[in-house]
């Protein structure tokens, strides 16, 4: 008898064994066919970005087309996987490209300018500040309705998904930079991929003789990636994660270390890599008003110390920088 019950016991224990194998089998089914399927599942988008198309020049064309293109290209950066990294919904990127049509030749070609914006969340507040805002006027690309935009990091096939691609990855480059110390060369070094593919290309933009003042996309990320523009880099850096970060809870510290950091781009005004200075001047662009806004709450030896920096290295904004101390 109590050999039978022990013998029950243990075809039992077998049976349930053999029960959560299945159970644990049929799971990891389950999630093969979801990754299989739906890839995106397990990995939130990194980006959050508004693409809208400005047709306002261009008379007499079919209207449908551009907004089939707006809801191409929004799916293609929002929906895409762009980084290995796993982001939460709330920590997606806020971005912005407003793509301005000037003429469409033919059904399916188009040539215009693209702005470009990202922004990145201040720690502790609810504030966001500008990382990039750029303008490119040198933008011309084939689309033909209802076709899905796709990238080849390998080759240069499609100019429309080349330059959107290249700017999603500077926007991520910028936004990792901010968080620590040239963490961005990751992605800077995919656009410059983008680049490289692109120049036996007929497209505009993607050589180093096209450009005025150097200011394209070729120069952009040669800047960004050159040695001698390291300090510009460690300055986001700076300016953001020892700076703006700690503004809430302990502004004059906060002033104090994106002073110390505009001293960087000091040093590389004076070094003069090249005449143009593209990338720093794109940095300054983008901070220029808020450096403005920071220092007007400083105090006086501040005030004079800031504006002389920037008054050095930032001519062209000289006007917003006389309000610092005070100046009309």
């Amino acid at each position: 008898m109590l050999r039978q019950v022990v013998s029950d016991i243990q075809t039992l224990r077998e049976k349930m064994k053999l029960f959560s194998e299945k159970k644990i089998f049929h799971k990891l089914v389950f999630i093969c066919i979801a990754l299989l399927f739906f890839p995106n599942l397990l990995m939130a988008q990194e980006l959050r970005c508004n693409i809208s198309i400005n047709t306002q020049q261009v008379q007499g064309t079919n209207k449908q087309v551009y907004t089939t293109l707006q809801t191409a290209l929004n799916e293609f950066v929002n929906k895409r996987v762009w980084t290995r990294h796993v982001y939460q919904i709330n920590e997606r990127i806020e971005c912005s490209m407003i793509i301005t049509i000037q003429d469409q030749s033919g059904a399916d070609e188009f040539r215009g300018t693209i702005q470009v914006q990202s922004r990145r969340p201040v720690y502790n507040s609810s504030y966001n500040t500008v990382m990039f805002n750029y303008l490119d006027q040198n933008f011309n690309f084939r689309y033909v309705e209802y076709e899905t935009i796709e990238l080849n990091e390998n080759t240069h096939q499609s100019n429309l998904a080349a330059v959107i691609a290249y700017y999603v990855y500077v926007i991520l480059g910028l936004d990792y930079d901010s968080f620590s110390l040239l963490g961005g060369t990751e992605f800077y070094t995919k656009a410059e991929r983008i680049v490289n593919n692109a120049q036996n290309s007929a497209d505009r933009g993607w050589k180093p003789f096209e450009a005025r003042a150097n200011k394209s996309r070729y120069w952009l990320i040669k800047n960004i990636l050159d040695k001698r523009y390291e300090p510009v880099r460690e300055f986001i850096y700076r300016y953001h994660r020892l700076g703006l970060d700690i503004m809430y809870n302990k502004a004059p510290e906060a002033r104090n270390q994106i002073l110390d950091a505009l001293q960087l781009l000091l040093g590389v005004y004076r070094q003069k890599p090249d005449p143009y200075l593209h990338f720093m001047n794109v940095v300054l662009e983008a901070k220029a008003d808020e450096l403005v806004n920071i220092f007007s709450e400083g105090l006086p030896e501040e005030k004079n110390r800031v504006f002389q920096i920037l008054s050095e290295i930032d001519n062209s904004n000289l006007a917003k920088y006389r309000k610092i101390t005070g100046q009309q």
